[in-house]
């Protein structure tokens, strides 16, 4: 029976190189560690400018391997969407952007099979949360105040599909 070797990594989408933390934990495997990230660069491509969660199998008999992408961090949807560094170190006072209603339902589709949200209402809720966490507005509006707004019923004709 084929023995396996499971490794867990965050990379920036398509800038992963063979320094840590991938080659320090590769390299004792036996395994072609520059194979392994011209995989993961090609498979994480267009998660540019993103930390994107990626799972190595590596059959340790044949050193053959896969590589999954997982699907990238709320916080780095929202970074992409806003075309940002990263978000507030101090967000109740610095703001870093501002998200349209229909951008944050755009992220949680996104993360909806990841989410434990029962419906678009409550996993929007979920992405907005972030966004308060990170300084970014909504619809030019605190955070806060449209997630009371939400929960008024507000934005229920976008958020009841």
């Amino acid at each position: 029976m084929a023995e396996k070797k499971i490794v867990e990594t965050l990379v920036d989408g398509g800038k992963a190189t063979a320094g840590p933390p991938l080659g320090p934990v590769l390299g004792p495997l036996g395994v072609n560690v520059l194979a392994i990230v011209n995989e993961i660069n090609n498979v994480t491509k267009d998660y540019s400018g993103m930390k994107v969660p990626v799972t190595i199998s590596i059959n340790l008999n044949d050193k053959s391997f896969e590589v999954s992408v997982g699907i990238p961090t709320t916080a780095a949807l929202i970074v992409k969407e806003l075309g940002v560094e990263k978000g507030s170190g101090t967000p109740n006072t610095e703001k870093v952007g501002n998200l349209t209603i229909e951008q944050t339902v755009k992220i949680f589709k996104i993360k909806k099979d990841e989410s434990l949200s029962v419906n678009l209402k409550a996993g929007t809720k979920e992405i907005i949360g972030t966004c308060l966490s990170m300084g970014v507005t909504i619809d030019d509006k605190d955070a806060k105040e449209v997630l009371s707004q939400i929960n008024q019923g507000e934005y229920d004709n976008i958020l009841s599909s």
